[in-house]
């Protein structure tokens, strides 16, 4: 396709600006050939007019698609130009913060003034291993490249690492180095490594300084080979140095300092050591105050010096050189102060006792007047005579200068070579990698003769970086068997030969310095008529005489003359140098020597190539006393010879290039400046590494990787079985032009641009499905909605006319409805018009008819009045006749009776007065009386009645009461006097009648009392009722406060139990803590153990082989002896060999670095050790503090620390026994070694018992450690104690307080943890029962889901079947499920013929037990009796013998024992034929045996044997997983064999008797119990490693890169650095691979009958492996943060948990270890836009880290152009809200994190009784008891 065909509209361009360098525009038409000018949008918002050059017309530069911007590298880039390049470096520099990027074999470096977490231990094992292009770039990648080429291509490598001051060379360098250093470990214990290391600082301190452009600026070059051996570990290491910027000395820019050495000298001054120095500020010295900036922000000089001196101690300077290092460095800064004072304008003087001199000569240790003389004097020396001139005062100002420079120019090449001493190895060198840290391209505004020098070596270098990458392209096209054409590429040999050619720069400058009257003038004359106008690489500027400009590959620069000369012949007076060796002080003259006496004794490698390791360490200048052809010997003759020394060096080696870029002036951080980036871009080659890589064939696809990538653009009928043949058919369609495109043997090359077409094509196919995938469903939404709007306006239509039919009905209903109504008022009108006219008629009618009426009656009333006022009158008159006749009638009457009644009262007086009479009233009175008296009585009863209803009444009614009773009284007295007074009968009447008005009155009176009573009462009721109410109130508050009191108990209940379980939960952990701290203790005395029997080793071979050299073992393989096994017996036995041999004539050097590193080690520990004393002592502080509080409470000490005693015990013993044997091997090397070798004084003999002491003491600290750590555990646990019984103490406080004896209180507490214990137990057993139950109910409801579904499955498949294949089919699946069942029965038959057989054989023992009882009877009868029975002919059967479950064995024969069953075992054998723990079983029947036998020795012996036999064949054969775990199966389970048998009561709970039985007798082997503890922590260590070793390669191939959903990851195009191809090829590793590898662990552990909670524990540990490589991985590798790899990632982590499930291990804390990678998938896949989504993904990731969280989204890529990337703003919001967050800064999970190890008790139901030993274990000489 033609390239103009690209452009058009919409197609996004490149054009030039002069801020941006490079904007980015849009295309509003398209371009058609012909046209002058573009028009273009730009991101800004506004358009242009874009004109072309008319003589080119070239075209804009096209903009990648957004897919493949932020690329990993360069070369993966369509369009390969230089706006490409700057914009995908920003992307990834600014969007992304990811300072490398890759550019085909470059490494680009963005330095980002900010210290970034990607440099730690587990960045660097992340890298281990691992291909260049899988992860994403970095430095470490690059150094596991040059290391694995090394390793691999046997051949040596380089680094070649440059950039311009700030950039970052030397902090790249310093990574690499670190990288190798900690990858490949060192082949001794002198820790090169750490020396090679501790060379960075020493150098920084002497050769870096401050300038305006880097805090830390390298002022040399350096070259830093790093040899390893054989098995390519780091023997040493050798330094060349170029270059040093000595004018930096004596003069400093503004802003800028001096070396740093010089003020961490000053900062430090105050120290004791520094007071002879007689320093003080670095303002007071004119050498350090020039630039007037003696401070760095955030470094410390002092603390600087410290860590200088620590390095130097490290390599071996003693403190006697280093403090002479000092004195140099503070004579020089002395010497600086020194003044001159002129005496006339030639001459000058010093001030008389010039002090600054007096000090320089103090500690120089020269004559003070003879170094002032030749200070202001020089010597002239002519063919027959010798003059001594004064000089002038600027002359000795910079004879001064000259005489400092060149003395710390010395001792800067004095400590190079020291240091190269202290790196240097006897071992011979194998291969080497080299790290260059070089000057990148400078150019100033005044440069001078140190930029011609650098930008001279930047050319050399540039020129073999041009050649290497043309060699690289040629290669690969000539694998590919592609045809090629010559790369047109800038050859900058021109510029060399301008410069080191004959007559050329370098050449007519050192012809300059051989004239006597030479100058910088001459010499510019000299070159302009030698070059200009004759080379086009060479002018001069217009303007200057003294000046020339040179064309460099980079920029022209243009070069001052001046000074020059000076330079290059770097001259220092004679005399001056010939004081300074006359030094009484011992280190100046070495400074001085000649060169071949200052060469250290390391200046040759070991591999012997002279030429390439050993120049002279820094150019030297003109010394005195050289001949003359040294002396001839100029600054440039040296530079260039070194120069072409360092090329042909890398020549021999394979480059790798590291190109450092400042990305801003101002050190601001992640700050980007286009146009300086663009400078250095084209400085640095990595343009024309794009401009060749352009040139060719850039693009580069394997044919399975296009296939993939652009399987959309083929149709069907062009997909064949042939990948190779279909991508060629596809090619020819899609691209006509061949020339584009070309096919190798197993890649396509494309040209430039050419992916960028068929991204469009795929795009515009992808595009054009999406549309049609949108037309169909608008289309169906479309005329969905048009169907429903039908049927809706029916629906409408149909109510509609409905209501208009409606409404037509109710118009004819109302129209005859108004025809009646109608009818009706017409006629009602009329009706009521005759009514009205009718009653008119009527009323005139009745108001005539009732006046004549009322006439008639008026007269009929008149006459009836009349008549009865007659009457009326009539009837008066006649009344008041009679009433006056009767009046008088009455009167007449009444006078009459009147008399009568005087004369019947005067009878009766006289009657009364007679005694009968009184009587007769008497009796007639009594009677009346006790009427009366009833009458009161019942009145009596009836107010008794009402007093006693009132009786609960108030006292208001009481005076009332007692009123009625004074006149019950009264009524009683007055009825006595009634009895006494018979002559007041009157009177009683009277009383009578008040009597009944009183009694009247009482009724009156009740009746109000009973009403108020009644009323009293409802009121009383009513407030009874209230009462009740209030009461009912109260009752549902007193409910409401008890249910709150109780909720609020039960919240506090919670909180105490959720407390109680957080403390529980942080004791479980601290618990993890000490035991991970334990187990890593272990490992570490492991290790030192090893190192001790390394030691043995190669002091026998020093004592027996007569040659040099020794042997040793991999100082990474990890021991597993004990620390309590040393005797073993045939280890002794193989120590104590006779040692005749001749002793070695080669006298051992002493290990100086593995005393020094000891020497630290012990150090370290002691600080250890006194941190852990003062943590104890505050410990016991609060366990004091709670002892006072609780003084009465007793110390009851447990198990545990019956435990601790014993382990403190077992330690000195077993450390005793180390000393003991230490003491014996120094015996046996003192008496039975030569006399010369084994002398107190000889080499070896010192070096032995050096080493050997130190290791001595190394395990005293270790002792002493282990001590602390349980004694602090102890007193955790006391001062925990308390806290656990708090909530028990409130409780139980009565009780205690009752028992106040302290027994009953210790027996109480000891009963209720015995209670506890059981009920502890009980519950754990049912517990286990019900997990085992419902394990088997869920297998069961599994299996019959199962069936179920294949059930369904067959009745879906009949169902599609005809009839006849239906019925065939049904009868063929109940055939298969009738065998089925038939196989089950067969197999439960035979299980129920081994279970009669096995009852057999118990009921055959019994048998035997019964007659053996009855024989017993028979022997205990007298033998009388047996002679009166009679003798009866019986049949004796034979007796079998009782096995009593033990094994016999002779002592001789313990070393075959161990030898058959131990060290000549073949795991798998015993796996598939035996039962499992065979071995453990035998040997603890051993063990059972010597225990009968109360034999100490021999069960000594046989465990000792057994522990060190097993550790030996793990040390042999430690990689194999069936070894290490069938070892730690068997280990396993003598531990568990030695608790179950122990007869300790916690132990026996699960035995039978007959278990119990077999018990030990004699022997207590707790100590023996926690040394197999030990050793199976050490055997789970291994199997954790050999498991990591063997998943490794397969976890990061499996979980992230192979696809095993195929099809939904996309291809991404990418660069030279090809990654592992997602797709399964024959070598590839998948998830089914590690789901495989799984299942094959699995089933080893189980055939070797491991524990189930161990096989947990180690399945949990293996998919943490799994979860923290996949997720480092995934954080280290942008092209796998996507959606659809998220997608993948998850469905991996189904398929693990599926797993999981079918083994039933989903309770072993696996699953939780994957968490944070499942959340880190979600993370790919959750939507990433809003800050609801920022809150969601906050809530989610609680398992990640923030840096975690932030890496993730910053390394997001989209793999098409649909998925959007993570915004800037969004990744900001993510920040904040989780800044409050606590956790670690880590970006990388520790993947070699070991979980803590338990080995739970599991007792074993097998009969000791019943094990049969197989003949093919080769153990005839054991016999059964």
């Amino acid at each position: 396709m033609a390239a103009s065909e690209l452009y058009t509209k919409f197609a996004r361009v490149w054009i030039p600006d002069p801020e941006e360098v490079w904007k980015s525009a849009e295309l509003l038409k398209d371009y058609k050939p012909g046209d002058k000018v573009l028009l273009l949008h730009l991101e800004e918002g506004r358009d242009l007019e874009y004109r072309l050059d008319p003589k080119t017309n070239e075209l804009p530069h096209l903009r990648n698609p957004d897919i493949l911007v932020g690329e990993n590298d360069l070369t993966a880039l369509s369009y390969l130009h230089e706006p490409a390049v700057l914009h995908n470096l920003r992307v990834r520099f600014i969007d992304s913060k990811l300072i490398y990027t890759y550019c085909g074999i470059v490494l680009v470096a963005i330095n980002p003034y900010e210290q970034l977490p990607i440099y730690g231990e587990d960045i660097i094992n992340a890298y281990s291993g691992q291909n260049m292009g899988d992860m994403d770039p970095h430095i470490f990648a690059v150094a596991e490249e040059a290391y694995k080429q090394m390793a691999r291509d046997e051949r040596n490598q380089s680094i070649i690492v440059s950039g311009e001051s700030g950039a970052g060379k030397t902090v790249s360098a310093k990574y690499a180095m670190r990288y190798f250093a900690t990858v490949s470990g060192s082949a001794s214990e002198a820790n090169v490594e750490e020396k090679v290391l501790a060379s960075n600082p020493i150098m920084e301190s002497i050769g870096n300084a401050k300038t305006t452009r880097n805090d830390n600026s390298s002022r040399f070059g350096k070259y830093i080979e790093i040899g390893f051996d054989k098995r390519y570990r780091i023997i040493g290491a050798n330094m060349r140095t170029y270059l040093l910027e000595k004018s930096r000395v004596v003069f400093q820019a503004e802003e800028e300092r001096n070396y740093h050495i010089f003020y961490q000298l000053c900062a430090s001054a105050k120290l004791p050591e520094f007071k002879m120095l007689r320093l003080g500020n670095a303002d007071s010295f004119h050498y350090t105050k020039q630039g007037g900036s003696p401070m760095i922000e955030g470094v410390d000089d002092a603390k600087e010096m410290a860590h200088t001196r620590q390095a130097c101690t490290l390599l071996g300077i003693s403190e006697s050189y280093q403090m002479g290092i000092f004195r140099i460095l503070a004579g020089i800064l002395h010497l600086g102060n020194v003044g001159f004072a002129s005496r006339d304008s030639d001459s000058c003087t010093i001030p008389p006792k010039h002090e600054p001199l007096i000090i320089f000569c103090d500690l120089m240790g020269v004559d003070y007047e003879e170094m002032c003389h030749w200070l202001c004097h020089r010597k002239l020396a002519t063919a027959t005579e010798t003059y001594i001139k004064p000089i002038s005062k600027l002359q000795a100002t910079n004879a001064r200068d000259a005489l400092a420079k060149h003395i710390y120019a010395k001792l800067f090449n004095w400590i190079v070579d020291h240091v190269n001493q202290a790196l240097h190895s006897a071992v011979k060198q194998h291969s080497f990698i080299g790290v260059l840290d070089i000057y990148g391209f400078e150019t100033f505004e005044i440069n001078s003769f140190e930029q011609f020098c650098i930008n001279y070596a930047n050319e050399k270098l540039q020129q073999q970086f041009n050649m290497h990458v043309f060699k690289l392209e040629q290669e690969e096209y000539m694998k590919e068997q592609i045809p090629w054409t010559l790369i047109d590429f800038y050859d900058n040999q021109p510029c060399i030969n301008l410069i080191e050619s004959k007559l050329g720069i370098l050449d007519l400058l050192d012809e300059e310095c051989k004239m006597p009257k030479g100058t910088d003038d001459t010499w510019a004359q000299k070159l302009y008529n030698t070059h200009l106008n004759k080379c086009a690489l060479f002018e001069k500027p217009r303007m200057s005489n003294k000046a020339f400009i040179i064309k460099h590959f980079a920029d022209k620069v243009e070069y001052q003359c001046e000074g020059f000369l000076e330079k290059n012949k770097d001259t220092v007076f004679e005399e001056q140098i010939k004081v300074l060796k006359s030094s009484k002080f011992k280190m100046l003259p070495e400074l001085f020597q000649d060169d071949e006496k200052a060469i250290s004794p390391t200046s040759a490698t070991a591999s012997g190539r002279t030429p390439l390791t050993r120049v002279p360490v820094k150019p030297t200048k003109g010394r005195p006393g050289q001949t003359a052809k040294e002396h001839k010997k100029t600054v440039g003759h040296q530079f260039r010879n070194s120069l072409h020394l360092l090329m042909e060096t890398l020549n021999a080696t394979t480059p790798h290039y590291v190109r450092c870029i400042k990305p801003n002036d101002f050190k601001f951080p992640f700050t980007f400046d286009e146009k300086r980036a663009v400078q250095q871009l084209r400085a640095c080659g990595v343009l024309e590494t794009i401009r060749i890589s352009a040139a060719g064939f850039p693009s580069r696809w394997t044919y399975q990787e296009f296939f993939s990538r652009y399987r959309v653009l083929m149709k069907q009928k062009d997909v064949l079985g042939d990948r190779k043949q279909t991508c060629k058919n596809v090619l020819e369609k899609l691209i006509l032009d061949k020339d584009k495109y070309q096919f190798g043997k197993t890649k396509i090359f494309f040209r430039a641009g050419q992916v960028a077409y068929l991204e469009k094509l795929r795009a515009d196919k992808l595009r054009a499905a999406c549309i049609r995938i949108q037309k169909t469903i608008r289309g169906w939404l479309l005329r969905k909605r048009y169907l429903c709007m039908q049927r809706a306006a029916i629906t409408v239509q149909r109510y509609v006319r409905g209501y208009q039919a409606r409404c037509y009905a109710k118009f004819l209903r109302r129209t005859k409805a108004a025809t009646t109504i109608q009818k009706y008022w017409r006629m009602y009108v009329v009706r009521r018009r005759y009514k009205i006219r009718r009653a008119a008629t009527v009323v005139l009618q009745s108001y005539l008819r009732g006046y004549l009426a009322r006439n008639r009656y008026r007269k009929i009333l008149r006459e009836h009045k009349a008549v009865i006022i007659q009457k009326r009158v009539r009837g008066w008159l006649a009344r008041t006749h009679y009433k006056r006749t009767m009046k008088a009638i009455i009167y007449l009457q009444c006078c009459f009776r009147r008399m009568m009644a005087k004369r019947e009262l005067k009878k009766l007086k006289i009657e009364a007065r007679s005694v009968e009479r009184y009587k007769k009233l008497h009796i007639g009175m009594e009677n009346k009386i006790m009427q009366l008296q009833r009458k009161v009585d019942e009145q009596n009863k009836d107010y008794k009645c009402l007093m006693e209803k009132l009786t609960n009444l108030e006292g208001v009614y009481n005076s009332e009461t007692e009123k009625l009773r004074n006149d019950v009284e009264r009524l009683q007295l007055s009825e006595e006097e009634a009895k006494v007074a018979t002559g007041r009968v009157l009177s009683l009447q009277e009383e009578i009648a008040k009597l009944r008005k009183d009694l009247e009155q009482t009724r009156s009176e009740k009746k109000s009392i009973e009403e108020r009573a009644d009323k009293y009462k409802q009121e009383t009721e009513q407030l009874v009722s209230n009462l009740k109410e209030e009461n009912t109130l109260l009752k549902q508050e007193k409910e409401t406060l008890n249910h709150l009191i109780v909720e609020q108990a039960k919240e506090m209940t919670e909180t105490m139990e959720r407390k109680l379980v957080e403390e529980t939960k942080q004791l479980e952990l601290d618990l993890n803590d000490e035991r991970l701290r334990y187990q890593n203790l272990l490992n570490e005395f492991s290790r030192l153990e090893e190192r001790y029997d390394d030691l043995k080793e190669e002091m026998a071979l020093m004592l027996n082989v007569p040659k040099p050299g020794h042997k040793r073992t991999d100082s990474t393989h990890s021991s597993n002896e004990s620390e309590y096994t040393f005797s073993s017996e045939f280890a002794e036995t193989e120590d104590t060999v006779p040692r005749t041999e001749e002793p070695t004539e080669k006298k051992v050097p002493l290990d100086m670095s593995l005393f020094l590193k000891l020497q630290k080690r012990v150090t370290e520990l002691e600080q250890e050790k006194q941190l852990m004393q003062d943590e104890l002592d505050r410990k016991e502080e609060q366990v004091f503090r709670s002892k006072a509080k609780e003084e009465e409470r007793p110390q009851i000490r447990g198990a545990e620390l019956e435990y601790e005693s014993l382990k403190r015990q077992e330690l000195e013993s077993e450390n005793k026994k180390l000393k003991n044997e230490l003491n014996e091997l120094r015996k046996a090397l003192s008496e039975k070694s030569a006399p010369e070798v084994t002398a107190p004084g000889a080499p070896a003999y010192r070096v032995l018992m050096e080493q050997l002491t130190s290791v001595s003491e190394e395990l005293d600290v270790r002792k002493e450690e282990v001590l602390i750590l349980r004694s602090q555990l102890v007193s955790q646990k006391e001062a925990i104690q308390p806290k656990n019984t708090m909530t028990d103490s409130t409780i139980l406080l009565e009780d205690v307080q009752k028992m106040k004896d302290k027994g009953e209180i210790a027996q109480a507490y000891i009963g209720l943890k015995e209670t506890n214990r059981l009920l502890e137990s009980q519950l754990q057993s049912q517990k286990r029962s019900h997990e085992n139950e419902a394990e088997a109910l869920r297998g069961e409801i599994q299996s019959l889901k199962e069936e179920n579904n294949r059930q369904q499955q067959l009745l879906a498949q009949n169902l599609q079947l005809p009839p006849e294949a239906r019925i065939e089919a049904s009868l063929q699946h109940e055939i298969t499920r009738l065998t089925n069942e038939n196989l089950d029965l067969m197999e439960q038959l035979e299980k129920q013929d081994k279970t009669v057989r096995k009852l057999k054989k118990q009921l055959k023992v019994f048998a035997k037990k019964i007659g053996e009882l009855e024989v017993g009877q028979m022997e205990n009868i007298s033998p009388g009796q047996i002679i009166d029975e009679p003798i009866r002919p019986v049949n004796i059967p034979r007796k079998e013998k009782d096995f009593q479950g033990m094994l016999e064995y002779k002592r001789e024969d313990e070393q075959k024992l161990v030898k058959n069953l131990i060290l000549e075992l073949k795991p798998r054998g015993v796996a598939v034929n035996l039962i499992p723990g065979l071995p453990a079983y035998i040997l603890f029947m051993c063990v059972r045996h010597a225990d009968y036998l109360n034999d100490d020795q021999k069960v000594r012996s046989l465990l000792t044997s057994t522990i060190n036999s097993i550790k030996k064949v793990l040390k042999k054969r430690g990689d194999d997983f069936e070894t290490v775990s069938f070892w730690l199966s068997n280990t396993c389970r003598f531990l568990h064999c030695l608790k179950q048998y122990s007869g300790e009561e916690g132990f026996m709970k699960h035995n039978t008797s007959r278990q119990n039985e077999h018990c030990l007798t004699n022997f207590d082997l707790a100590e023996y119990r926690q040394v197999l503890s030990d050793l199976a922590i050490q055997i789970y260590q291994q199997l954790v490693r050999v498991l990591e070793n063997i998943l490794q390669p397969m976890i990061v191939s499996g979980m992230l890169e192979h696809e095993t959903i195929q099809g939904v990851s996309g291809v991404k195009p990418t660069g030279l650095r090809k990654r592992t191809s997602s797709i399964a090829d024959e070598g590839t590793y998948t998830l089914d691979s590690i789901l495989r590898q799984l299942n094959s662990f699995h089933s080893v552990m189980c055939q070797h009958g491991m524990d189930p909670e161990l096989i947990k524990q180690v399945v949990k540990q293996m998919f943490y492996i799994v979860g923290a490589i996949t997720l480092n991985n995934l954080l280290l590798r942008k092209d796998m943060c996507s959606w659809s790899k998220g997608m993948q990632i998850r469905y991996n982590v189904s398929q693990l948990e599926e797993w999981l499930r079918d083994k039933n291990l989903m309770n072993s804390g696996a699953k939780e270890t994957l968490e944070p990678l499942i959340q880190a998938a979600q993370l790919l896949q959750v939507k990433k836009k809003t800050d609801d989504d920022a809150e969601a993904i906050c809530s989610m990731c609680n398992a990640l880290t923030t840096a975690q969280i932030v890496k993730v989204l910053n390394l997001y890529t989209p793999v098409n152009e649909f998925e959007e990337r993570v915004s800037v703003s969004f990744i900001r919001t993510i920040q904040m809200r989780l800044r409050d967050r606590k956790d670690s800064p880590q970006l990388l999970m520790d993947a070699k994190h070991i979980f803590p190890v338990t080995f739970p008790f599991n007792p074993s139901s097998l009969a000791l009784e019943t094990i049969q030993i197989p003949a093919s274990l080769g153990l005839g000489f054991i016999a059964r008891v």
